[in-house]
């Protein structure tokens, strides 16, 4: 799966958040002042391209939607990054995460907690 760019990410979450959509419908979701409509359009087709999203068209207008879900985007992504910079170690991952104290032992006992639960 390819990466996106930050501009991508914000037209996939504007996607995932609230389902198919036009152009101008998902250029209502951005503050001001909001990107030209050709940029989002642009973004979308790129999108397109890089196969998360496709469109249904109506007319000489398209409606767009995602086809790749945000859980298997952030696993991929997830995955990607546990590759790269923990040598593909989920172990190494939670040390860091202890070490660096964004995890307390007792929500790591707590998600393990979880964890067993779930396998039962």
């Amino acid at each position: 799966m390819m990466k996106l760019t930050e501009k991508e990410e914000e037209v996939m979450q504007i996607l995932w958040d609230n389902g198919p959509l036009f152009v101008r419908e998902i250029l209502e979701f951005y503050p001001d002042p909001k990107p030209h409509y050709n940029t989002v359009s642009t973004v979308i087709r790129v999108l397109e391209e890089k196969n998360f999203a496709s469109h249904k068209a109506y007319g000489n207008t398209y409606q767009y939607f995602p086809v790749v879900s945000q859980d298997e985007y952030k696993g991929r992504a997830l995955k990607k990054v546990i590759s790269q910079y923990f040598d593909d170690s989920y172990t190494h991952v939670v040390s860091t995460l202890i070490e660096e104290e964004r995890l307390s032992i007792s929500e790591l006992k707590d998600l393990i907690r979880k964890i067993e639960r779930g396998k039962k």
